[in-house]
């Protein structure tokens, strides 16, 4: 058992399924007090009813007053996890755009908003990212998500750094494929580059949890995604080649 977390008010969005999910699985497992978050309110309930917690459907930017009543008064945890995984160019439409910017990052922020003023006074509080490998590199095929995953990423360091000295921990976790819904939807982009090394929803929380234990921000449920992020700022156009080589490889065979 994980001592920071048990008892806890924990807050999860987009908890119906894949990551979300195994997170409020995790936390429930760990003696946490879980609020289930999903678009899908029948998913939320199912999600729910499975771990003892408590099911608050909705938009994630929207749900923290009533997650804080549910709890009894206090978010201990909060995990920023829903999101879209938005593909296209450039050339996206500007509701694309708008959809993966709302979800992906202002969300974060509107919880943040929601949060703070409480946490600042307690002295305490976690905020959980659910980023991407895409916020520390990029992924090919999608321009709204990677953009929004490298928004969602700089605003959790933002919070780290601001507020780190005064008891506020922030963890982003950045895996590469996860055997989720959402790698399924990723198409031929995603079958290149992310199922080889796919790993389950679990492992996933797994990671997460070192990472609390080990009080790290940067939680990398693929250590070698490591390596690449050093690679990509030590030699930025050597990495952009790689990257470009891998586009092209894409294109061809799409």
């Amino acid at each position: 058992m994980v001592q920071a977390v048990q008892d806890a008010g924990v807050v999860v969005t987009g908890a119906g399924g894949g990551i979300g999910a195994a997170l409020a699985r995790r936390f429930a497992a760990e003696g946490a007090r879980v609020v289930v978050n999903d678009l899908d309110a029948e998913r939320a309930k199912e999600v729910a009813a499975e771990i003892g917690g408590v099911a608050v459907p909705g938009d994630a930017s929207a749900i923290v007053a009533e997650a804080r009543d549910a709890l009894g008064g206090t978010v201990d945890v909060y995990c920023a996890n829903a999101g879209v995984a938005s593909a296209g160019s450039e050339a996206a439409g500007e509701d694309v755009w708008a959809l993966a910017w709302d979800v992906n990052v202002m969300a974060h922020v509107r919880a943040a908003r929601a949060l703070l003023p409480g946490w600042l006074e307690r002295g305490s509080g976690r905020f959980v990212s659910t980023v991407s490998a895409a916020g520390l590199l990029t992924m090919i095929g999608a321009a709204p998500y990677s953009v929004t995953k490298h928004g969602a990423l700089a605003f959790a360091e933002w919070l780290s750094l601001t507020y780190r000295h005064r008891g506020i921990k922030v963890h982003a976790i950045c895996p590469q494929g996860v055997r989720t819904d959402m790698l399924t939807a990723s198409g031929s982009a995603g079958e290149l580059v992310l199922q080889p090394t796919a790993i389950d929803a679990e492992d996933v929380a797994e990671a997460l949890f070192r990472g609390i234990e080990e009080d790290r921000f940067l939680i990398l449920p693929h250590p070698e995604v490591a390596g690449y992020h050093q690679a990509r700022a030590a030699d930025p156009d050597r990495w952009l080649s790689g990257m470009n080589h891998l586009q092209r490889t894409w294109e061809e065979n799409r």
